[in-house]
């Protein structure tokens, strides 16, 4: 892993990555910087809507803004997106890893033989 997330940069990462319009607006990027009337252009919101959602990708980190005289920039960070797949891949491993484990466990069960619980008379 490059750097671990902060758990508040962590959240802020799967809140962006939740909206449509968010996921819309990194696949654009994806292919390469744009202005943000060009990013704003494919959707039928208000460019104020698409500044909104274009705030929420660079706090947290997603995105990055080039300012050229009146011109602004977008370009994708993967960065974030990279680090918040690596926790992702973490979990994954280590409920695959408990999941193993509790079945090794009922195979273990399954396997021996069954006696009746303490307590009970067997006629």
């Amino acid at each position: 892993m490059n750097r671990a997330l902060s758990p508040n940069q962590l959240d802020d990462v799967f809140v962006a990555l939740a909206d449509e319009t968010r996921r819309a607006i990194l696949a654009r990027l994806s292919a390469g910087e744009a202005r943000v009337t060009e990013v704003a252009a494919p959707f039928d919101i208000s460019l104020n809507s698409v500044s909104k959602h274009i705030r929420m990708l660079e706090r947290a980190g997603l995105v990055a803004r080039r300012r050229s005289g009146r011109d602004h920039y977008l370009s994708l960070d993967p960065r974030p997106l990279t680090e918040a797949s690596d926790w992702l891949q973490s979990r994954q491993r280590f409920w695959a890893g408990r999941v193993q484990r509790l079945q090794a466990l009922l195979d273990e069960e399954d396997a021996s033989p069954r006696k009746p619980p303490s307590g009970v008379r067997r006629s």
